[in-house]
């Protein structure tokens, strides 16, 4: 399941997309001299970023982890996806449910470009791209109806996505109401989880980078704890709650680096739709 046109065609190199600056952090190929020039620029102001990109990685395999295990979840939509990076959010549910089903959205040409490996799955399961923007809401739900059964429970993912995503204005919805209209078509039993940038911990460097990726026509908009909360309204989080990614169930750690000590400006959590 892909969108139209050749992403080859739709490449922008000469600007930086979050997807690509992303990879780069994570000590990928996939991205151009742009994305390494705002990715460079960003790592000069806090030489922590790459640290904080494995460590918000790590959040997501360690969650992915819990939701096929202990919560038994068999469905995943996956918003904002990225480039793959092994083990890549199908390769960890699926080695604990061969018969998980997965649904990965992005919008960026370099993604689609890798749509094979991300379709990669298991026999018993299914893995697909949808190639979409992750402001609308609604194509996205009724695309991966294709493959997803959304009347049984699901995890939505939203991995480092929603601080890329404003309050809103103009003909998209805001990162609220983004979030909102996703999770109200979510069966009982479904789960939330996302990680999102904040500059409660070091207000000074996190603005630093707001300025930096607005140079380089990105928009970043971080949120404390409160603002993170009002995401989950009208869901039950799931211990320990809200908390800095390195937080959240390290004892689903994986080959991970030792307890940190030094702050990870994210915060992540996964939540249950009653």
């Amino acid at each position: 399941m892909t969108g139209n046109g050749s992403g080859a065609d739709r490449i922008d190199t000469t600007r930086p997309h979050p997807a690509r600056v992303y990879d780069w952090f994570l000590g990928g190929t996939d991205n151009f001299p742009a994305d390494e020039a705002l990715g460079r620029r960003i790592a000069g102001l806090s030489p922590d970023t790459k640290r904080i990109a494995r460590h918000n990685r790590w959040f997501m395999h360690r969650a992915m982890r819990w939701l096929a295990g202990e919560a038994g979840i068999r469905q995943f939509l996956d918003i904002g996806s990225g480039i793959p990076t092994e083990p890549n959010l199908h390769r960890i549910v699926q080695s604990t449910a061969p018969d998980a089903r997965v649904v990965y959205v992005d919008n960026d040409p370099v993604v689609l470009a890798h749509a094979g490996v991300l379709l990669s799955g298991s026999a018993e399961g299914a893995t697909a791209y949808l190639d979409a923007d992750a402001r609308e809401p609604e194509r996205i739900l009724e695309l991966a109806a294709d493959v997803i059964d959304f009347d049984r429970p699901v995890a939505l993912s939203l991995i480092a996505l929603l601080h890329f995503i404003d309050d809103g204005e103009g003909k998209h919805p805001g990162a609220y109401e983004l979030v909102e209209r996703l999770t109200e078509r979510l069966p009982a039993g479904s789960c939330l989880v996302l990680s999102q940038l904040t500059g409660d911990f070091d207000p000074e460097s996190v603005e630093k980078g707001v300025a930096s990726y607005a140079a380089g026509g990105v928009t970043l908009v971080p949120r404390s704890h409160r603002g993170v909360s009002r995401f989950f309204d009208g869901l039950e989080l799931v211990e320990p709650g809200l908390v800095p990614v390195v937080d959240w169930r390290p004892e689903l750690s994986v080959g991970e680096l030792p307890v940190e000590t030094q702050p990870v400006p994210i915060y992540g959590a996964v939540a249950r739709k009653p």
